[in-house]
């Protein structure tokens, strides 16, 4: 079950990542540092990242 939770969170913080990406892409294209985009970047791969392994990790099913 707690692999469950960990799983839809981890959706959740790609759902937020996205929109923070989409943020961060605006602010460039008005004028901002490249830091803006760089940044919002790295935090939709981290979520990404994080996401697949949750899923991962629900496809092999209970270890004990």
């Amino acid at each position: 079950m707690t692999h469950r939770i960990s799983a839809l969170i981890s959706a959740f913080g790609v759902l937020a990542s996205v929109m923070l990406l989409v943020l961060a892409v605006r602010e460039y294209r008005s004028g901002a540092s490249v830091l803006w985009f760089v940044t919002g970047a790295a935090i939709f791969l981290s979520a990404s990242y994080t996401l697949v392994r949750d899923v991962r990790r629900l496809r092999t099913g209970p270890t004990a």
